[in-house]
């Protein structure tokens, strides 16, 4: 069973960055493909990029595009989520998951059956 860790949120000023990591165990994480999805309280949680299993298909919510860049190291069972020139409204809850399919990134929540505990960004001053 594929079980997954989300490590590197925290507190960052605007405009500042943050380096996410999700970290796959269980079984080989080329597999998959990798989402990362947030939800801020009180609103829907919200696709922000994916991966395909090896990496060659990477897509972005329009929000984000230009700013964050999605990336894994399979050697490392390791998906990162560079977040740079982050605003307030980046604040929320980021879950990475995982769909198996090795050759597309799939973007909706529901295509993913293995997902991580979350971890907190904040943006503020």
């Amino acid at each position: 069973q594929l079980q997954l860790v989300e490590s590197g949120g925290g507190l960052v000023q605007p405009g500042g960055s943050l380096r996410l990591s999700c970290t796959g165990s269980g079984s080989t994480l080329d597999y998959y493909a990798i989402g990362w999805f947030r939800q801020a309280p009180g609103k829907e949680r919200e696709g922000v990029s994916w991966i395909s299993g090896r990496g060659g298909i990477t897509n972005y919510a329009d929000s984000v595009k230009g700013r964050f860049t999605i990336s894994r190291d399979n050697a490392k069972s390791t998906v990162y989520l560079q977040m740079n020139e982050l605003k307030p409204d980046d604040t929320a809850i980021y879950h990475c998951a995982a769909a198996y399919s090795r050759g597309s990134a799939p973007l909706l929540p529901s295509q993913y059956a293995y997902w991580g505990q979350g971890t907190q960004v904040t943006v503020s001053s």
